[in-house]
Order: C-alpha cells, then sequence, then structure tokens
C-alpha cells in the first residue's frame, strides 16, 4: 500500500474504482466493467479488493514487473523463528491493542502535537505462509502437501533438485486488525467504527507463472486483480458475512456488522490462536478483557477459494472451492513466499506510510470523498507544512472523521513526511498513542514452546527511489528513508521489549520508558539477499535485497 518515490510519475492509476460509504466508513474498492460482470463466474454486484488501487496487500518483490508500476507498502517487521516441528502452522499470541489519546468533547484534537492510531497505521497484522496451487511459482503444476518442509525449495541453480523452479505455488496469510478513527480510510472497513476495532482474515496470491513468464487473462484480473485476496472479517459465529473469494465477493463482504463481526475496545487484552485444522487454518481472538471470541475457518464451506489459472487467450474466470492450509512444518529463514518482497513465515508487521494533513483556506467538500488535496493548500504537520503535491490522495474534510476532527489524505505518503515519518509514535508522550504491545509466539501442542530466534525486518530498500535492490552494497539503501525534500526523514519507527508483571512483550515505536530499544533503526540490520525467479526465464533466478534484516536469539520470550 506505500508507494515509492519511484513512482511518483505513476500516482494516478488508470483502474475503475467505487468509492462508496458503508456503516460508518468509507471504502475504496474496484468494480469490475459493465463488459466484463456478464462473465459467468462474476454476479452483477461483485466488488473484489484490488491490490494496485487499495494497496493493503502482501508486497511482491518486483512490482514493477507484475503490475507495470511500483505498488507496495512500508512494513517495519518482526519475524520469528523455530525448528520445533509445528512452529509454521500452530502457535498463539498474546496482543494488547493500543489506546488513542483524549480529544476535546466535540471531536476536536486537544494540541497539534498530538497522534492517534489512525494516522500511524491503517492496519497491522500476524502472518503465515499458505499453500495455494493455483498461484506464483507453479500455479496449476505442482502439489503442496500441507504443513511440511517438502515445500522449501531455494536453491538459485534450475538444474538442482532443490531448485526455486520447483517451490509450489504460495499465499500469504494477514491476520489484520483495524483501527477506529476515520470514516475515510482508502480501504474496505479500515475503519468499522468510532471507537471499536474489528479484524479480518487475508489470503494474497499471485496470479502469475514466473517461469514461462504468462500472467492470469485480463478478462478475469478485471474481475479478480493479479494479486487477489480473499477476504473474511473474524465473526462470533464463524462464518463469513458474504462470499469471501474474489471472485465471488461483493460490497457485503468488505461492509462491517456490528451484528456479527468482532468488535474490540482500545486497550483489551486478546489471545490470538492460529492452528491447522483437516478443513483448513483455524483463527481465534479471545478477548480476554470482555470475554467476547470470534473465529473463522479458511474452508471451502465458508466460501474461501482459489482463481484458477488461466492466462490469455483463455478468457475463463473460475473460483476452485479451497481448504487454505498452512505450506511448512517450521518457521525459518528457507520458509518464505518466494514472490513476495518480506522474507517471512511467522511474523508480526505495521503498515504504515499512510497520512499525511490536508490544510488551508479550501475546504473539501463533505460530499466529494476520495478528491485530491486542493491546489493551494498544503500537506504536512504542523511546523513542517509545504504546498500540495501528486502524491495527496484520497483527501477528506475533518467533518468524515468519527474519532477526531481533523482534515487529511490517506493515500500513499510517497515523500517519507506524513505523519508516520514524524516523532508522533508512541514513547511515552501522552499526546501520543499507547503502543501496539504484543507478545513472541507459543507454539506446541499446548502452546508452552518459545521460537528460538526473532529477527527486525523492513522492506525500505524496496519502497526508496535510491535503491536498486539488486546490490548488497549500495549506497542509496538506508535505514531511515530519504524524503522528497533530499533529506533524511525526521523518525523511522522500530522495536522495543519491556517487561511488565513478569512478562516480556515486544512494543513499536519510540523511546519508550524502561524499554530496550536493540540499537533504534540499527535493529533493522544489513541488505538480506534473497532467491527470487526471473519473469520468463524458464526457471533461472537471481540474488535480490529487497529488505534489511538483523536475526538474533529470541530476547523476549514467554514464561510458560
Amino acid at each position: 500500500m506505500f508507494l515509492s518515490l519511484r513512482s511518483r510519475t505513476r500516482l494516478l492509476l488508470s483502474l475503475i474504482a467505487l468509492v462508496t460509504v458503508i456503516g460508518g466508513c468509507l471504502a475504496v474498492v474496484a468494480i469490475t466493467p459493465a463488459s466484463v460482470r456478464a462473465a459467468p463466474a462474476a454476479s452483477s454486484n461483485h466488488v473484489f479488493l484490488n491490490c494496485v488501487t487499495v494497496r493493503l496487500c502482501t508486497d511482491v518483490a518486483e512490482s514493477d514487473e507484475a503490475f507495470g508500476q511500483y505498488v507496495g507498502h512500508d512494513e517495519p517487521s518482526n519475524l520469528f523463528y523455530s525448528n520445533t516441528p509445528g512452529s509454521g502452522n500452530q502457535m498463539r499470541w498474546l496482543l494488547k491493542l493500543p489506546s488513542d489519546p483524549p480529544t476535546e468533547a466535540d471531536g476536536m484534537p486537544k494540541s497539534s502535537k498530538q497522534s492517534f492510531n489512525f494516522q500511524l497505521h491503517p492496519a497491522f497484522w500476524f502472518g503465515m505462509a499458505m499453500c495455494d496451487t493455483q498461484s506464483d511459482p507453479n500455479p496449476g503444476r505442482v502439489g503442496c502437501p500441507r504443513d511440511s518442509n517438502s515445500n522449501i525449495f531455494d536453491n538459485p541453480d534450475p538444474n538442482a533438485p532443490d531448485s526455486i523452479s520447483k517451490h509450489p505455488g504460495t499465499a500469504f496469510m494477514e491476520m489484520q486488525f483495524y483501527p477506529p478513527g476515520w470514516a475515510s480510510l482508502p480501504f474496505p472497513a479500515t475503519s468499522c467504527d468510532a471507537t471499536k476495532w474489528c479484524a479480518a482474515l487475508n489470503i494474497d496470491s499471485l496470479s502469475r507463472d514466473p517461469i514461462n513468464g504468462t500472467v492470469l487473462n485480463s478478462t478475469c484480473q478485471a474481475i479478480t486483480g493479479e494479486e487477489y485476496v480473499n477476504f473474511a472479517f473474524i465473526t462470533k459465529n464463524g462464518h463469513p458475512q458474504a462470499p469471501v473469494n474474489p471472485v465471488q465477493s461483493t460490497l457485503a463482504t468488505f461492509t462491517p456488522d456490528p451484528n456479527k463481526d468482532l468488535f474490540m475496545n482500545s486497550g483489551d487484552l486478546l489471545a490470538v490462536t492460529m492452528r491447522d485444522t483437516e478443513d483448513g487454518l483455524r483463527i481465534d481472538i479471545q478477548d480476554r478483557t470482555t470475554g467476547q471470541h470470534g473465529f473463522m475457518v479458511t474452508s471451502a464451506g465458508n466460501s474461501f477459494g482459489q482463481v484458477k489459472y488461466a492466462p490469455a487467450p483463455s478468457t475463463e474466470c473460475t473460483n476452485i472451492p479451497y481448504n487454505f492450509h498452512p505450506m511448512y512444518s517450521t518457521s525459518t529463514p528457507h520458509t518464505r513466499v518466494p514472490w513476495a518482497a518480506h522474507s517471512y513465515n511467522i511474523a508480526f508487521s505495521d503498515e504504515i506510510g499512510h497520512f499525511d494533513y490536508c490544510t488551508g483556506s479550501t475546504a473539501i467538500p463533505p460530499s466529494q470523498f476520495g478528491v485530491s488535496c486542493p491546489a493551494g493548500d498544503n500537506e504536512g504537520v504542523s511546523g513542517d507544512r509545504e504546498p500540495t503535491d501528486g502524491e495527496d490522495n484520497f483527501c477528506f474534510p475533518a467533518s468524515q472523521s468519527t474519532l477526531v476532527q481533523v482534515p487529511g489524505c490517506t493515500g500513499t505518503n510517497a515523500g517519507f513526511d506524513g505523519v508516520s515519518y514524524k516523532p508522533l509514535w508512541p514513547d511515552g508522550n501522552t499526546n501520543h498513542p499507547t503502543p501496539i504491545q504484543f507478545s513472541s509466539p507459543l507454539t506446541g501442542e499446548n502452546y508452552n514452546q518459545n521460537y528460538s530466534r526473532s529477527a527486525f525486518e523492513t522492506d525500505l530498500p524496496a519502497l526508496e527511489a535510491s535503491c536498486t535492490i539488486t546490490s548488497a552494497n549500495d549506497p542509496g539503501c538506508t535505514l531511515i528513508p530519504v524524503t522528497d525534500d533530499g533529506t533524511p526523514a525526521d523518525f523511522y519507527p522500530y522495536y522495543s521489549t519491556r517487561v511488565r508483571e513478569e512478562q516480556c512483550l515486544w512494543q513499536l515505536g519510540g523511546a519508550l520508558p524502561d524499554s530496550n530499544l536493540f540499537g533504534k533503526n540499527a535493529q533493522y540490520g544489513t541488505l538480506l539477499p534473497q532467491v527470487h525467479l526471473i519473469f520468463g526465464g524458464m526457471g533461472a533466478a537471481h540474488i535480490l535485497y529487497p529488505d534489511f534484516n538483523q536475526t538474533i536469539h529470541n530476547p523476549c520470550q514467554l514464561q510458560v
């Protein structure tokens, strides 16, 4: 979802989109054209999550090649490694949802120095690699035994027995959490409620064959997208509120329903349990503060499905009912998604870089959702205002806010100068939110085994225009991104740990009191080599460096 500087000239996308107010939030979702809607695979009210427009999907390593432009998002991440069988498909996390600072009674900020969760991150998530035999890198050709390290193929030699060219088709699951706050974030239900959190299970797949250099036919791409998503809110009864798969999904799929979906309060303590079952991955969220519970199973019975891989000249667009299972037995540097920019399997990640202010004399009419920040107005936080530019899209007036009355833009902050890149993160200052706090995961039959190692990782190299991602010594790849003014960003968030009540929790933000900061931004380490297939290279591969990574002994293991 974060657009790199390399694509500033291509910010305006020639894609069909619908901007709709739904359930107190704003959805920006792709609608199939009338000429395509008549296809047998899609219903007349079909709506799908377009990863190029919406940008809340798994980042593709070479997205310029896949989409004709850079499509990605800024994700500071925390990875977890274990050689214990099952650590790649069964674990439990503890999560404390962050809280926002108070506003005035009329919803106005108490101070220009305040910041809120929706400004820092429209979503954060726990992740896992999944089987999808219709996805990159071997759509329709190679089986995928579930929960098995026999799926590890990462040798760049196309003639080797473990060549990456033999890797099964892979998807990535993101268990996403959405903060309260704005009525206008550019994603279905990103803000589910004025004061409540909600959560949705996303499975991202890539309908592309890098070995033969083909992609899903354009007729079907207009219905599902090339990077397609199965999307389901976590519901109280475990049944989706509408079709989940991208061929059959409707507006109701992406519309939060407080009567069916699990809504949570800021500050609630959650237990998030993931485990494979015969019917697919099951995720349970137990709210230990309120006693509420929600879950979802990635089963064909719950309308999860693959998009049948059919390149041109075919025009077929078929949903294949499918039980999505975890791909690997363990979680190591070898258990990754071959087409993704990040190297992870079991991980926590934040999504940042999406909010900037739109201020000035020209008010955005409340009826005009999603317009650009008007010419003559300014972007930027107080003390760092400058004229609006081409990156200020999906902008909304303060009157459309549901938590705090502020105007702003929620498109990509390509200049690295919005709220996410200012020292407005949790740092103990009461004007800032409290931090996201989460435990290291526990695996094992009784969820009593720690992961031995962790890693800090960020995909900044894939985002920065100055970084080629082709060299391990590229000076244009920086741990602090460079703004559109040519200077380093004022801030980039980092991970820390804090022990409370004899238990260690991870945090993301700034210099939080009584915390181990792991060298602040230096924690992200050095450029990480990864094997990626060359599109159309008949199995040939090359080494890319889309991430910074540092792996350490897990310093924040839970007492069990």
